[in-house]
C-alpha cells in the first residue's frame, strides 16, 4: 500500500481526535522485542519481567498488517541485541512496514553481538535514516553505577567506534546519545552533555527526564527530579542546540523537537495535566514482546494481543478496548513527559508545530 503524504496523515489525526472517526493506523510506532536486558539501572525494572517474546516468523505475519503506515520505528527492548535474530527483525521492519526512520537506543552492554549485527543492520537500513542512540547517564564509573553493569562506558566506546566505522560507508546512519535526566544526575547535566559529546561525537545530543512508568516497572520508584532542577539542566541543553546546530537534517529535526519538548515536558511535570493534547493511540503506539497492543507504554495497558487476533494488528487497533484507551486520553485521565510520543503530540500541535518549523529554518 502507498503511503499518504505525512501531512495528510497528521491531518487526518487531528480530525479522528477532534470528532471520534475511525482512527488511521499510527504512524511512530515503538517494537519492544524483549524485556530481557544484562542491565540492573537504577531507573528500571524492566529486566525483571519474563513473556515468551515474538518470534521472526510472528514479526512476519504482524508488520504486514501494519500496511506500511508508520514513519518512524523505534526497536527497543531490554537489551535488543540479545536477541540474536534482531538483524533479521530489522529487515523485516525495512521490507515490510518500509518506515522512513528506524531508531535503536543501544546501553552497548552485548559488545560481541553488536558488533556482529549492528553492520547487517546498517546493511539492512541503506536507504532509510538509522538512528542509533547511546544511553549515557554519565560518565565513566559513576555511569556504571546507575546502570548497574561494568565496564559500561568502557562498551559505549567500543560501539560508539563501530557505529563512526559504520558512517563512512553508510551515510544513512545517525549517532546520538541519550541521557535520563533523573534525581541521581540532573546536578551535573551540563558536565556530563560536555564530556559526552568530546568521548562520542554524535551527531546529536538529547535527553528525556526519567519517568513513572509501568512498562519499566517504576511506579513507586523516587527518580524524578524536581522540576525546577529539571528546567536548569534543560535551559543549559537548549543554550547548547542553540548555539550550535546540526547540519545533519535528520539530527537537524531532533534538535528542533527537543527545544519544543524540553519545555513541554516541564510543563506537564509542573502542571500534571496534559499540556497540550496527547494521541498516544491515534498517532502513536507499541507492541510489547509478548504480542500486546498499547496505546503508549507509560501507562502499558495491553488493548489486545496480536497473537490473539490472527497477528493482525489492525483488528487490535480498531477494536473496542483500543476506543475505550483512546477516549480516557482524549478525557485527560492521564498526563506525562514521554518523549517518544510528545514528538508526535508536537507535530498535531499547531503552534508547536510552527516553532518546531521555525527551528529547523533557524529562526
Amino acid at each position: 500500500m502507498r503511503k499518504l503524504p505525512l501531512v495528510a496523515r497528521l491531518a487526518g489525526y487531528r480530525l479522528e481526535h477532534a470528532t471520534g472517526r475511525r482512527p488511521q493506523l499510527p504512524v511512530n510506532l515503538t517494537v519492544s522485542v524483549t524485556y530481557s536486558c544484562p542491565s540492573r539501572c537504577a531507573t528500571c525494572d524492566i529486566w525483571q519481567k519474563k513473556v515468551d517474546d515474538l518470534s521472526v516468523d510472528e514479526y512476519g505475519r504482524v508488520f504486514p498488517t501494519l500496511e506500511r503506515v508508520p514513519v518512524w520505528v523505534t526497536l527497543s527492548g531490554g537489551d535488543q541485541f540479545l536477541r540474536a535474530d534482531l538483524d533479521e527483525i530489522v529487515r523485516l521492519v525495512v521490507t515490510q512496514i518500509d518506515p522512513s526512520i528506524v531508531n535503536i537506543p543501544m546501553n552497548g552492554v552485548v559488545t560481541e553481538r553488536i558488533f556482529q549485527l549492528l553492520p547487517r543492520i546498517a546493511h539492512h537500513t541503506a536507504g532509510k535514516q538509522l538512528v542509533l542512540n547511546l544511553s549515557v547517564d554519565e560518565i565513566g564509573e559513576a555511569h556504571d553505577r546507575i546502570r548497574g553493569a561494568e565496564r559500561n562506558f568502557e562498551k559505549l566506546r567500543l560501539a560508539a567506534g563501530l557505529i563512526h566505522d559504520l558512517k563512512k560507508t553508510y551515510p544513512h546512519v545517525v549517532l546520538g546519545v541519550h541521557t535520563v535526566i533523573s534525581k541521581l544526575n540532573v546536578h551535573r547535566i551540563p558536565d556530563i552533555e560536555r564530556e559526552a559529546r568530546a568521548i562520542f561525537r554524535p551527531d546529536s545530543y538529547i535527553a528525556e527526564v526519567a519517568e513513572n512508568r509501568v512498562e519499566l516497572g517504576t511506579m513507586d520508584r523516587d527518580i524524578t527530579p524536581s522540576v525546577e532542577d529539571f528546567r536548569r539542566a534543560t535551559a543549559h541543553l537548549t543554550n547548547v542546540i542553540r548555539q550550535s546546530r546540526s547540519t545533519h537534517p535528520v539530527a537537524r529535526l531532533v534538535e528542533s523537537l527537543r527545544l519544543e519538548y524540553y519545555e513541554l515536558a516541564a510543563r506537564v511535570l509542573e502542571e500534571k495535566r496534559q499540556v497540550i493534547d496527547c494521541y498516544a493511540g491515534w498517532a502513536s503506539a507499541q507492541l510489547a514482546p509478548d504480542g500486546n497492543v498499547w496505546g503508549c507504554c507509560v501507562r502499558a495497558e495491553s488493548v489486545g494481543n496480536v497473537r490473539e487476533h490472527g497477528y493482525d494488528f489492525r483488528r487490535v487497533w480498531f477494536g473496542a478496548e483500543a476506543d475505550r484507551f483512546r477516549a480516557s486520553v482524549k478525557a485527560h485521565a492521564c498526563a506525562c513527559p514521554l518523549a517518544n510520543a510528545s514528538y508526535t503530540n508536537l507535530l498535531l500541535d499547531a503552534p508547536s508545530l510552527s516553532r518546531v518549523t521555525g527551528h529547523l529554518a533557524g529562526l
